[in-house]
């Protein structure tokens, strides 16, 4: 169990990331078998015929290989957002230009434990370009698993980052940890993460790094040279896989008067409220283009049926009590 030590600054210094490396080399686990597909399965299901498309490579292999549910990872292959927009362009910049005695230090502590690779990922590993190999691989990797999902992917990753920086700035630590992961406690200014290892850690002053994710569950990175950093499985999933199907020449169902009422996009809009969600969120989970998306609520607000509110950077629409009554909402 790793124990964190949380000071007075802390809460004001701590901040949220999205990843989009860590999101590309735990879906290229989930696709090469290394792991459980869990609550993705649907999505792993349909992304199979793209890891083929790119699984004959060795180096994208062994980025496979050094995934592990368990235990250390290579960090140079997943560098943590040092800010919360980072762009994969520049988080691949990060990884090309790791040292190559780094490199080895951390694929050698990331082999440790587990069994002999294959004899064409064991000279991709060993060879004198493994940083450049690997950091191919994993743009590979990113274009073929993660880039064509990646709007839906943001915007269930901002969603979630919108509630929970809300909690932690509204109610403090303990409100932003609670649902977090059942293996995530506060304990009287100590989080308490239940995972294979221990370790006490103190933030002195520099805040946690929060980092929701899609395809992995629980992780913490605590290493000197990267932020400390708490890696959880986002809120709403789902929505990577729902609703994929083509919206045009879609009609009202005959049993949906909703959507005889107010048209099929706008009731799914409706409908969607349940939580307060950004537009960005919306239009990916609808598949309705950011324009569109914004009209259709623009429509709803002047009708007395959705409000917009400002938190932060974001803003947030949510039902009003007309809207709750129309979807049939408790």
């Amino acid at each position: 169990m790793y124990r964190i030590e949380v000071g007075p600054g802390d809460l004001a210094a701590s901040r949220f990331g999205i990843a989009p490396l860590h999101e590309t080399i735990t879906a290229l686990g989930l696709a090469a078998g290394r792991a459980p597909a869990g609550p993705v399965g649907p999505w792993m299901e349909r992304a199979r015929p793209r890891y083929a498309s790119i699984a004959a490579d060795p180096a994208v292999r062994a980025l496979a290989f050094l995934r592990r549910r368990h235990g250390y990872m290579a960090d140079f292959v997943q560098p943590p957002p040092g800010r919360p927009n980072l762009t994969v362009a520049e988080q691949l910049a990060v990884a090309r230009a790791t040292p190559l005695a780094q490199a080895r230090e951390e694929i050698a502590r990331n082999l440790d434990g587990l069994p002999a690779p294959p004899d064409d990922v064991q000279a991709v590993l060993c060879g004198p370009d493994v940083v450049r190999r690997l950091s191919d691989a994993l743009e590979a990797a990113w274009g073929a698993l993660v880039e064509p999902d990646w709007p839906v992917l943001r915007a269930i990753l901002e969603q979630d980052i919108v509630h929970r920086a809300g909690r932690l700035a509204a109610y403090g630590w303990a409100e932003a940890l609670d649902g977090l992961s059942r293996k995530v406690r506060w304990r009287a200014g100590m989080i308490e993460v239940d995972i294979p290892d221990e370790g006490a850690y103190r933030l002195d002053g520099a805040g946690l790094m929060f980092v929701p994710t899609v395809f992995s569950e629980l992780g913490v990175t605590l290493e000197r040279n990267w932020p400390y950093t708490l890696m959880y499985r986002a809120r709403g999933v789902a929505a990577l896989w729902e609703g994929r199907e083509p919206r045009e020449g879609r009609v009202p169902r005959d049993g949906d008067a909703l959507a005889r009422l107010l048209g099929r996009t706008r009731a799914d809009l409706l409908r969607a409220l349940a939580e307060p969600a950004t537009t960005t969120w919306l239009s990916a989970r609808l598949r309705v283009s950011l324009g569109g998306t914004g009209d259709h609520l623009a429509v709803l607000r002047a009708s007395g049926l959705v409000t917009r509110e400002r938190s932060g950077r974001a803003v947030l629409y949510r039902r009003t009590a007309m809207g709750d009554m129309l979807v049939g909402a408790p």
